[in-house]
């Protein structure tokens, strides 16, 4: 059995996530790639909320995921807080949808009750492993006659529903992997309604994207295996009139995280909130997450959103394994920090120049000092909370040391050193990195030092630290009197 081909126009897709616990680096490549193939195609992009399971759903993950959707400049034509014909958009708001659809699928004779124990199951799907058959449900309950289903029911036993798997091999084109064939002995019968009367996922989802249109399902590789399910569910609610068409569906690469294992829920670097914590920037993540899949040409890595939308088709993606790179990703947010405004710059770092970021009391934040090292730290930062310790030599009444630092700089004769860079940074023009720069070279070459081994005890004594932003535009910045009153502090110390 194929399934019947999507229209082509006009595309509709949805972006349906669980609001369990926080979002999820492959959520939000499922998200991407959904919103952009939506715009590519001027297109609906249908956004739902699936919080049928009581149990793990709360709604603070649900304002997480609103908020995450915001934050990545996801914008959605349906969906919560925007409404549409297909309202509404949270799953626990529509069982009783759920709970009619599966009463027709009943009376069509497309699903029938259950009444095996978990027992039961268990035990016929060990028997079957030992015999090297297959392990899925063996159709116990598909034909019970009336005197076996009254016995049953004075037993105290509570049925699910099960869908009736049609017998025929079911054959399908993904969009990502080509043509796919599932015969009927690896594809049950499978529950869609529990004993207490709760929908599960293989029923609502299906169900919504039915009455909601939806034409293409693009999600991740691990509900690959539910897709000839929903091919021959789809199939009974055509023939029911609740569904118009079949969706192209299209199966996207895992993301694999160290050990070549899936990157999983668990794993530290999977969470979206410590990329927002740690300031990078949503279009360089979002850059680098529609990497994990599909590129944009051989040659290029570094591109805006813009251009994405323009270029994405779903048949480019690759269907292959995905690796997370952090490092990539943040030399991809380097760059994408590096492209922006000097101003939009300024702008995105201000939460990392307030409490509880910045060490410094907010009287002591200086906005001409910070607009005039702005350029020079763009340059430098692979995520926006670097700036925090880039820049506190400015804003704090003295440096924090870091003691091996000063120890790697502080070497013998550096107070000599010092004592002459102070010196001729006294008579220097601050008005000129330049003259600042020539000022410490002469200094070093009076010590027989190159720049570079000269300017080291300078940083250390005026900033903290062995490497930071550019040296001489930093003194410049903070100025000619708290330059020479940190080095003679520095001096002090070196002497005491």
């Amino acid at each position: 059995m194929a399934s019947a081909p999507a229209s082509p126009s006009p595309v509709r897709v949805r972006f349906c996530p669980s609001p369990t616990g926080n979002p999820h680096v492959g959520l939000v490549r499922t998200a991407l790639f959904n919103w952009a193939f939506a715009r590519h195609h001027q297109g609906t992009l249908v956004f739902r909320i699936e919080d049928t399971d009581a149990a793990r759903d709360s709604e603070e993950s649900y304002n997480q995921l609103l908020d995450a959707m915001r934050w990545l400049g996801f914008d959605w034509d349906e969906g919560p807080e925007v409404g549409g014909p297909h309202a509404p958009y949270r799953q626990s708001q529509r069982m009783d949808i759920y709970a009619d659809v599966a009463r027709k699928l009943l009376d069509g004779g497309y699903a029938y009750h259950c009444y095996c124990s978990q027992e039961e199951l268990d035990s016929r799907r060990e028997a079957a492993r030992a015999a090297g058959k297959p392990s899925g449900y063996d159709g116990h309950c598909r034909d019970l006659s009336a005197e076996q289903v009254e016995q049953y029911k004075a037993e105290g036993r509570e049925p699910i529903v099960r869908f009736r798997m049609p017998d025929e091999t079911i054959t399908f084109d993904d969009l990502v992997r080509g043509e796919l064939t599932f015969t009927p002995e690896n594809v049950p019968d499978y529950g869609i309604v529990r004993a207490n009367g709760a929908p599960l996922y293989t029923l609502v989802n299906p169900v919504d994207d039915a009455l909601m249109d939806i034409t293409h399902v693009l999600r991740g590789e691990d509900l690959l295996s539910s897709t000839p399910r929903q091919i021959a569910l789809y199939k009974a609610l055509t023939e029911l009139g609740i569904a118009k068409q079949t969706p192209a569906f299209g199966h996207l690469p895992y993301v694999m995280g160290e050990g070549n294992k899936k990157l999983s829920k668990r794993d530290p670097q999977s969470s979206l909130n410590l990329y927002r914590e740690r300031g990078f920037l949503p279009e360089g993540l979002l850059n680098y997450l529609s990497l994990l899949g599909w590129s944009l040409s051989a040659d290029k890595d570094i591109f805006t959103i813009e251009e994405m939308v323009a270029a994405f088709e779903i048949s480019d993606v690759n269907p292959n394994p995905a690796r997370f790179d952090l490092k990539k990703c943040e030399a991809i947010n380097a760059d994408h920090i590096r492209l922006l405004d000097v101003k939009e710059f300024t702008e995105r770092c201000r939460t990392w120049l307030k409490a509880p970021f910045a060490p410094w009391a907010p009287e002591a934040f200086d906005e001409a000092k910070w607009e005039a090292i702005a350029p020079h730290a763009q340059t430098r930062l692979k995520v926006l909370s670097e700036i925090t310790e880039n820049v506190d030599f400015l804003f704090l009444p003295e440096p924090v040391f870091d003691e091996a630092s000063w120890t790697k700089a502080m070497k013998e004769g550096s107070d000599a050193l010092l004592r002459t860079a102070r010196e001729k940074l006294q008579t220097a023009d601050w008005t000129s990195p330049e003259s600042l720069k020539e000022a410490v070279l002469a200094a070093g070459e009076a010590h027989g030092l190159k720049l570079g081994k000269a300017q080291a005890p300078v940083r250390v004594a005026v900033t903290g630290r062995t490497v930071g932003l550019p040296l001489f535009e930093s003194l410049e910045v903070l100025g000619k009197e708290t330059t020479l009153a940190r080095i003679d502090a520095a001096l002090t110390r070196l002497t005491a």
